[in-house]
């Protein structure tokens, strides 16, 4: 049952949640999760019952860990007050997505590492490291959502027409959806039984995923246009990778989980291409505002 009141105090916009002892911890946390995004900067947890000591724990470990800038200001039996204490100029938009791209350039290095050594425990280690991007990117959008109403909040994580919340909004979206296919694979790495042979295709087929996406950040800081259509043709290459794959019979590993892992390389290079397209659309926007 969720019940909200909003109001302005102290320019700072509050709601209460009522917490449903008939629902999951995961139910309330993503009601709480879409208060957050709507740019609440205090966000009351009301249980008429009283919090459980599991469920008092739980939404304030989840909280630090999975919302940025969220911290428990008080607390008594039936209520637990969270504020946003986040400064938006120390965290930028621009910064937040170098954060959160960096991550996953990272862990796309290192999932094609796991793949060749066969190495559980960094695969392990990525998956967790997904966390991290998923906090990034509720951040931004929190921030994108605020910004669209907020001109001077705009102006102070870099936006300079509310126009450009639409494209960094979507762009927000891919680079979060490219961290989930490579926490996909590592995630296949784990299940698998079976070496990969050093010469197969599919190594090639990560490297053109990680210069595909490294390229389309940059495309994306540039907004250069003819650099963003050679982006777009690079990840056009991934076919080729696909079909020597498959003539090389020999060398080929098989299994269901080699699958999986090509399609989500197939959808990071193809996400990665999006990207590049947006920073057309946007560079284009950007000329016009001038």
């Amino acid at each position: 049952m969720l019940s909200a009141d909003s109001k302005i105090e102290n320019q700072r916009l509050e709601s209460v949640i009522e917490i449903s002892q008939e629902d999951s911890a995961e139910d309330n946390f993503r009601i709480l999760v879409s208060h957050y995004l709507a740019g609440y900067d205090l966000i009351r947890l009301v249980s008429s019952k009283g919090f459980h000591a599991h469920d008092r724990k739980f939404f304030k470990d989840v909280t630090r860990q999975r919302l940025i800038g969220i911290e428990v200001i008080e607390e008594s039996r039936n209520e637990i007050l969270l504020q946003s204490l986040m400064n938006y100029q120390e965290l930028p938009l621009e910064k937040a997505l170098q954060n959160m791209s960096r991550m996953i350039t990272s862990m796309l290095e290192d999932v094609m590492l796991a793949l060749r050594n066969h190495d559980l425990e960094l695969a392990k280690d990525i998956v967790n490291r997904d966390n991290e991007v998923d906090r990034f990117y509720l951040l931004t959008v929190r921030q994108l959502k605020v910004a669209v109403e907020d001109p001077k909040l705009a102006e102070k994580i870099g936006i300079e027409r509310p126009r450009q919340c639409l494209g960094y909004r979507l762009v927000t979206k891919i680079i979060e959806r490219i961290g989930d296919h490579v926490e996909k694979i590592a995630r296949q790495i784990i299940l698998m039984d079976l070496e990969v042979p050093e010469k197969d295709e599919v190594f090639a087929m990560g490297a053109l995923a990680q210069k595909v996406f490294k390229d389309s950040l940059k495309a994306l800081e540039d907004k250069d246009i003819k650099y963003s259509n050679k982006v777009v043709n690079l990840a056009r290459k991934f076919e080729d990778y696909t079909i020597m794959r498959n003539e090389q019979e020999a060398q080929r590993c098989k299994s269901e989980q080699m699958a999986s892992i090509i399609n989500s390389l197939k959808r990071i290079s193809e996400y990665s291409a999006d990207i590049a397209e947006m920073s057309i659309n946007m560079g284009v926007e950007k000329r016009r505002g001038k």
